[in-house]
């Protein structure tokens, strides 16, 4: 099994929302991801609830939400009606992050959570059997398009050893200036789901690109 690749509709064209999402169908790519943002965790105001069940009519593949909000415990039952299979929150907005995680597993998602760039991953030790996924801020999230932090090389292969140590066998998820420059990378040091949003939409083939990061091109 390799590496799942998660084109992030952030970077998608919203007046052509149906038609970009029916390109990810038909491509390589396996997931969805979907940024939620609030405009008070991050400072941007992404897209919300109607957006993603208009989505959701359109996506034959896992929609991966990610919730750059705060107090997330609020929507958690919203989106698995929504029909997320994976949700994630943000370490740094969940005072108790463990049953935050239960929660999201009792109503049938993966549980996931978020690191923000500056974070220690080392505030995940106790909950590392808890969670289905660990997503790695590669930029300051808000906003797409931005510049790779190289730090997170050594963040992942740090986090992946933790996680071998405990016996999880969670996905390690990029998320951020992730492009044809540094996947292969990223995988060799422990990623195996890579959040690619610029880099898929505005490639001038989304399909070849697709294809070149899931290492088949």
């Amino acid at each position: 099994m390799g590496h799942l690749l998660a084109p992030s509709m952030l970077a998608s064209d919203f007046a052509n929302l149906q038609r970009d999402m029916e390109m990810i169908n038909a491509s390589e790519a396996d997931w969805f991801h979907l940024d939620v943002m609030d405009g008070v965790f991050v400072p941007n105001i992404s897209f919300g609830m109607p957006v993603i069940e208009a989505m959701a009519k359109h996506a034959t593949k896992p929609l991966d939400v990610h919730l750059m909000i705060v107090d997330p415990d609020r929507y958690l039952k919203t989106f698995a009606d929504l029909g997320a299979r994976v949700l994630t929150v943000h370490l740094e907005a969940c005072n108790h992050l463990h049953r935050t995680l239960s929660a999201i597993r009792d109503l049938g998602m993966l549980a996931g959570v978020a690191v923000n760039p500056h974070t220690p991953v080392e505030g995940l030790s106790d909950v590392l059997n808890d969670l289905d996924l660990v997503c790695l801020m590669s930029v300051n999230p808000g906003f797409g398009g931005q510049k790779f932090i190289p730090k997170t090389f050594d963040k992942t292969r740090k986090l992946r050893n933790m996680m071998n140590e405990a016996g999880s066998n969670a996905h390690i998820e990029i998320d951020g200036g992730v492009g044809l420059n540094n996947w292969k990378s990223l995988v060799d040091a422990g990623a195996d789901v890579l959040v690619a949003g610029s880099s898929t939409f505005k490639a001038a083939d989304p399909h070849a690109a697709i294809r070149e990061m899931k290492g088949l091109g």
